[in-house]
């Protein structure tokens, strides 16, 4: 089971005089990075909300947002009704007008407003912590669900290229064969006398150069290890990326060995489809 780094998550809390709005969407990196917008009441509890994000989300680009929209009438911000009665006293002796053109202007200036810094509640906290536990969740879902998609591609590319491989291990006798009469050919066109022992020693020597056996072998094991890695609870996308660089030596191996058009044909279509799980493994936690 996988999962993918892509995913969005959402939860909503209504509380008395607010209404909280908390969303993730994570996105591919090779570590966490982690961006973080909330309002100033919440700053204290920023560590506290990367260390909870680190624990449950591992890796990925995430990008957390608490959004806050009052719902009653609750304001931290104040008339500062003496020093706005001052300014308009002022105003009266420099400017004629009435007062509430007056008062437009007092309430410009400086120290006319007073903001009272909030205080977390502590027990509204709890409920807004809990509600990011079910953002994050829900992020984890739709990591789930990619991850299906992901898994059921990477299915399909495994199978495509032991299917390769299955028509790479038929026609290797008659690639053998093929190199054999090659060789055979070239020695007879010089029309000199060889000592027959000799060539068929230096022809067995020559043959097993290309002698493909051990990478089929390996390559039908790693395809295999991919599979049931892909099926394992312990699953992630950079083991999956180790087994895919052993899966591409071999091929290429395979490849530089074979000295046989068909089979580098088939060859080249194993590299494209590795190519492209390799492409998908980038979005795997």
């Amino acid at each position: 089971m996988i999962y993918s780094m892509t995913g969005y998550g959402k939860s909503v809390l209504q509380l008395p005089t607010k209404k909280i709005t908390i969303e993730l969407k994570s996105l591919n990196s090779k570590n966490l990075d982690l961006n973080a917008r909330m309002p100033s009441i919440y700053r204290e509890k920023e560590l506290a909300i990367r260390k909870i994000l680190a624990d449950k989300l591992e890796r990925g680009k995430v990008d957390f947002s608490i959004y806050v929209e009052a719902t009653a009438e609750d304001t931290s911000t104040q008339i500062n009704t003496p020093v706005v009665k001052q300014y308009m006293e002022q105003l009266k002796n420099v400017v004629n007008g009435n007062d509430i053109e007056l008062l437009k202007m007092a309430v410009r200036f400086p120290d006319a407003l007073n903001t009272v810094r909030e205080e977390i509640d502590e027990n509204e906290w709890q409920t807004i912590e809990n509600e990011i536990n079910n953002a994050i969740n829900d992020l984890k879902n739709h990591r789930l669900d990619e991850g299906k998609a992901l898994e059921h591609d990477f299915n399909n590319r495994v199978t495509i290229i032991e299917n390769l491989l299955d028509q790479v291990i038929t026609m290797d006798p008659d690639r053998i064969e093929g190199v054999r009469e090659r060789l055979l050919k070239g020695v007879e066109d010089l029309k000199e006398k060889y000592d027959e022992n000799r060539f068929e020693q230096e022809l067995v020597y020559y043959i097993e150069k290309f002698d493909i056996t051990e990478e089929k072998v390996r390559l039908k094991n790693h395809l295999n290890y991919f599979t049931e890695s892909i099926n394992s609870k312990d699953s992630n996308g950079k083991k999956l990326g180790f087994i895919s660089q052993e899966m591409g030596r071999e091929i290429n191996t395979i490849g530089s060995k074979s000295n046989y058009a068909p089979m580098q044909q088939l060859v080249v279509q194993m590299k494209d489809e590795l190519e492209k799980i390799k492409e998908q493994l980038l979005n795997v936690l």
